[in-house]
């Protein structure tokens, strides 16, 4: 099988792929009662009937195992104002804060999060050096608040255009 793109720069495809703005999710899950996060931003919607949604997740990823060995998770769509969360479950804090979690559906979700999807393991789709986990929704929480968004190797903010 021949790989179309192979002579594409690394660096290049990276910045490429950063400069599409995506919103910041950090996936949780919790295996013998101890709660597991990870930032992630490659998570979207499948499909509404059934509800399904997909994250994916690098093969040396922590959280890899952990989604195989739970078979569910929470999707936590971040706020404006959750970018420390983000940061430290990406590992870029030098310092850890204490991060305040609930439960929803059996799943630990970060509080005050824009959004929350909680999922049950559907499938799994190895592809390159990830894996595409799909999940089947089993409940959803929304809060009114502006999304935390990731750009360019940025945080950014919504700002409103001028008519």
């Amino acid at each position: 099988m021949q790989i179309v793109g192979q002579e594409v720069d690394d660096r290049l495809f990276r910045n490429a792929m950063g400069s599409f703005t995506t919103g910041v999710t950090v996936i949780t899950t919790e295996i013998a009662e101890e709660v597991h996060g990870m930032t992630a931003n490659a998570f979207m919607s499948i499909s509404l009937n059934p509800r399904l949604v997909a994250i994916s997740v690098g093969e040396n990823a922590r959280m890899f195992q952990y989604i195989k060995d739970a078979k569910k998770f929470a999707v936590n769509i971040l706020s404006s104002d959750q970018q420390k969360e983000s940061m430290q479950f990406a590992g870029q804090l030098k310092e850890e804060h204490e991060i305040a979690f609930s439960t929803y559906k059996g799943l630990p979700i970060i509080e005050d999060a824009l959004a929350v999807v909680t999922c049950e393991l559907h499938s799994e789709y190895v592809a390159g050096d990830h894996t595409i986990f799909i999940g089947h929704v089993t409940g959803v929480k929304l809060s009114q608040k502006d999304p935390l968004l990731f750009s360019q190797g940025k945080y950014r903010e919504l700002k409103e255009l001028q008519e």
